[in-house]
């Protein structure tokens, strides 16, 4: 009896996708350069920014930070404040409210269910900027122009933090687990916070990490409703400082400087958050 050896067949050779490639180093070289010469010009002084090559470095970043530190005994800094509180309560009020009304949209029927979520869909389509005077109109009635809460309010409600949430709750929270704690008497709230909001995590993360990084680069709300710069967001008070700089060229190197450091804040967050998209779907159902 004689043994034959069975031989592997032979596999293709993995094609290197040269157009897909080459389109997506182009993005990303697209969306780098202008990072890369933000951290290039924030070393230079005021003189070497309209002197020297474009990429190459100074030595005046210290000094850069120390002059914005020291300006108007250090408005900059309370500014990256205002923007973490903007950013941070807002981003967190958002997704508990997504996550509410998400898990209702994708597990209850009740009249009207759709209409709704077509009305989420109209507003995720709908630019913020004719949401600005509306909104501007109905706080000046509650009085609650120049405030924190001026900005605030109005980002708590995001209809594609609602319409992420809803998706995410349709697929990652099975009507069987639901079932099975209502068979074992929980309540409607303690089965949402128990067993559904933990399986909803990832998608509720990738929902905050966007409500995050739009409200603290959120321009135009800021820009309506505040009118004392102690309250502004960084993004608008960088924006005075480059206004000013059309009289006063020496502030551009500190507007490049806290333009810089005001990335520092959203890098640093998307590393600390994304582990929680690596997260199993029914993790949550496996520990409660």
């Amino acid at each position: 009896m004689t043994t034959q050896l069975v031989r592997p067949l032979p596999t293709a050779p993995r094609r290197f996708a040269l157009v897909p490639t080459a389109a997506l180093l182009l993005g990303a070289l697209y969306c780098l350069l202008p990072v890369a010469w933000v951290l290039v010009a924030s070393t230079k002084s005021g003189s070497e920014l309209f002197s020297t090559f474009t990429f190459l470095p100074g030595t005046g970043f210290a000094d850069n930070v120390s002059e914005l530190s020291a300006y108007r005994d250090g408005v900059y800094w309370k500014w990256m404040v205002n923007s973490a509180f903007y950013a941070g309560a807002g981003a967190l009020l958002s997704t508990a409210v997504s996550a509410i009304s998400g898990y209702a949209l994708a597990v209850y029927r009740f009249r009207g269910k759709e209409s709704i979520f077509n009305i989420l869909l109209a507003g995720v389509l709908m630019p913020p900027v004719i949401l600005a005077v509306p909104q501007y109109l109905l706080l000046a009635k509650a009085d609650l122009t120049d405030s924190y809460l001026s900005v605030l309010l109005p980002v708590i409600l995001s209809p594609y933090g609602v319409y992420l949430a809803r998706i995410y709750a349709a697929a990652a929270v099975p009507g069987d687990v639901i079932e099975a704690g209502r068979m074992d008497g929980g309540s409607e709230w303690r089965i949402f916070r128990t067993i559904a909001l933990p399986m909803m995590l990832p998608g509720l993360v990738t929902v905050f990490l966007f409500q995050f990084v739009a409200i603290w680069n959120n321009f135009l709300l800021p820009y309506i409703m505040l009118g004392d710069d102690e309250k502004f967001p960084v993004t608008l008070g960088l924006y005075t400082l480059l206004q000013q700089g059309s009289t006063t060229p020496a502030l551009y190197t500190l507007v490049i400087t806290g333009a810089l450091l005001a990335i520092v804040p959203l890098i640093a967050l998307f590393l600390v958050i994304q582990r929680f998209w690596s997260l199993d779907l029914l993790s949550g159902a496996v520990k409660s």
